[in-house]
């Protein structure tokens, strides 16, 4: 098979540096200019991605689109897609919940392909080595497999079922992430008594325990705008399922306390002070 073209819609942290691995396999990465940030800007040249003026022009020449943006905005992006009438395969990575996907998939309609991804792992950089689950149409699956193989993103394909990926995806990050905000919360609690070292010392007998790694909390923070809404998103998948989800609600609700701290670089003392504040 000739080497496809793919699209990549948006390329942030994620985005850009999956884009790249793609452009193994690919005859060429494109990502469109239209209302991006400087920052996007820079990470595309860094990674060589290809630049178009407009959406439609990296629609018709793309064989496959990856979405990977922000929850928020993972169905208005598909319906820009779905005007423009799409034809190929449309991969929705974004950190949305089944029901989502589905609502995706029924917006491209019969046109366009749509594989329903996660994204488990860092961005593939600095040999960081992230799993792109894949779920959906095996003739579809198998190319976008074909499509990184050889790369740092390491793709597993867990059926036809889309969905299936995306709640992978979400059962992951209700634990990951609510465990990391438990730890601030701890560590924010015992530095309020002055026992925060002492707290440390006892976590650090265990050497699976995310409380022996505090400084983690300013990295959680810096991601804490992106965080909160996949904790959303894993809370209304429990909802569907019958299960509580208050407890991710509240972890998102903690996280929303670091929004204005969004990639930024903290230290451990700046963060604990800005959780502190409501």
């Amino acid at each position: 098979m000739d080497q496809p073209t793919v699209g990549i819609l948006h390329p942030g942290s994620m985005g850009a540096a999956v884009a790249a691995c793609a452009a193994t396999n690919a005859s060429t990465v494109l990502w469109c200019k239209v209302r991006r940030s400087l920052a996007s800007a820079e990470r595309a040249s860094q990674f060589g991605l290809t630049p178009v003026t407009t959406l439609s022009e990296l629609l018709d020449r793309s064989d496959i689109v990856i979405s990977l943006c922000p929850p928020a905005a993972a169905e208005d992006l598909a319906r820009d897609v779905a005007g423009h009438h799409f034809a190929g395969v449309y991969v929705e990575a974004n950190a949305i919940n089944p029901e989502r996907v589905q609502r995706v998939a029924a917006l491209l309609g019969p046109e366009a392909t749509v594989v329903d991804g996660g994204v488990v792992g860092s961005p593939p950089v600095g040999g960081k080595t992230p799993t792109l689950y894949l779920s959906g149409a095996v003739p579809a699956t198998e190319r976008i497999e074909t499509l990184f193989a050889g790369t740092a993103v390491r793709t597993v394909v867990l059926g036809t079922e889309v969905g299936k990926a995306s709640a992978l995806k979400l059962s992951y990050a209700s634990f990951q992430k609510t465990s990391r905000v438990l730890v601030a919360l701890a560590v924010g609690m015992a530095r309020e008594y002055g026992v925060d070292q002492e707290l440390v010392e006892v976590a650090s007998r265990r050497t699976d325990s995310y409380l022996s790694e505090p400084q983690y909390v300013a990295k959680t923070a810096a991601r804490a705008w992106r965080w909160g809404p996949e904790l959303e998103e894993a809370a209304d998948t429990l909802a569907a399922a019958g299960l509580p989800p208050e407890m991710l609600r509240a972890a998102a609700s903690t996280l929303a306390r670091w929004n204005d701290a969004k990639d930024g670089e903290l230290t451990l003392t700046d963060a604990l002070d800005r959780l502190a504040q409501p």
